[in-house]
């Protein structure tokens, strides 16, 4: 029997591990908190709202038979469960509840073994996504998408840093989404004759090669400038807005 104790018990530590555990404590032979412990568990659930429940381990102290001690330790698990239940606290699917009763590694102090040991990890945020990730990501191929607030430096394809995290976007669903193939079309804005310079085809180039050095196969993508050719605005634009809008970078989806 021993030697199966030890077994349950070695278990029981090793997939404990990475897990976190609170400890609730009872009075003798009652099986509801002690009013100490009550306090404490409404505090740690506020404290603790995006946490899953792995496991309820109840205890007793050494005071009765080994059945009825068992059978308080249900109990307990059972009551902890209901409290933990109304706070709407999640619990795995193979959730464990174990009851030891008086068969474990006893505390001299005999409160200490009157418990019920939760063992909970954190969930994981999942990530938001962005309009921009989603609207990339829902894009049938022949629609055109947008790459809001990207800018660059006056006349220039040098995107100004605070653009980083829209490349950073684009970057990260070109990674998910290995089958997508996209078009880089630039556009510039305040020009009623051709892009001299041909400021768009660099800025549009300027968003290819930083795909290429994040290791997006150049197969998967192409660039064009368009210049003044495709104002979302009639030229001259009557205010910065406009102009904004006019110069632009867009993805085309190629494939989806």
């Amino acid at each position: 029997m021993k030697f199966k104790l030890i077994i349950v018990l070695f278990l029981i530590s090793l997939t404990s591990l990475g897990q976190k555990q609170f400890d609730v404590f009872f009075d003798f032979n009652k099986d509801f908190p002690n009013q100490n412990s009550i306090l404490a568990l409404n505090e740690w659930i506020a404290n603790n709202k995006n946490i899953e429940i792995a496991k309820l381990l109840g205890f007793c102290d050494s005071i009765d038979t080994k059945d009825y001690n068992k059978h308080l330790a249900q109990r307990r698990i059972a009551n902890v469960k209901d409290l933990l239940e109304k706070s709407d606290l999640k619990f795995k699917a193979d959730l464990e509840q174990i009851a030891f009763g008086k068969d474990f590694k006893q505390s001299k102090i005999q409160a200490e073994n009157r418990r019920v040991t939760i063992f909970y990890s954190e969930i994981a945020p999942k990530p938001v996504e962005s309009n921009l990730t989603q609207n990339l990501k829902n894009a049938k191929a022949g629609e055109t998408v947008a790459l809001p607030n990207l800018y660059f430096f006056n006349n220039s394809a040098r995107i100004v840093p605070s653009s980083e995290p829209v490349l950073y976007d684009l970057l990260c669903v070109l990674q998910e989404n290995p089958k997508l193939k996209i078009e880089i079309q630039g556009h510039i804005c305040c020009q009623s004759a051709v892009d001299i310079n041909d400021v768009s085809t660099a800025r549009a180039r300027a968003i290819y090669n930083y795909l290429l050095r994040n290791k997006i196969d150049r197969k998967r993508m192409k660039f064009k400038g368009f210049g003044v050719s495709k104002p979302i605005h009639k030229i001259p634009e009557r205010n910065e807005t406009e102009a904004n809008e006019n110069r632009r970078v867009e993805i085309l989806i190629l494939e989806n």
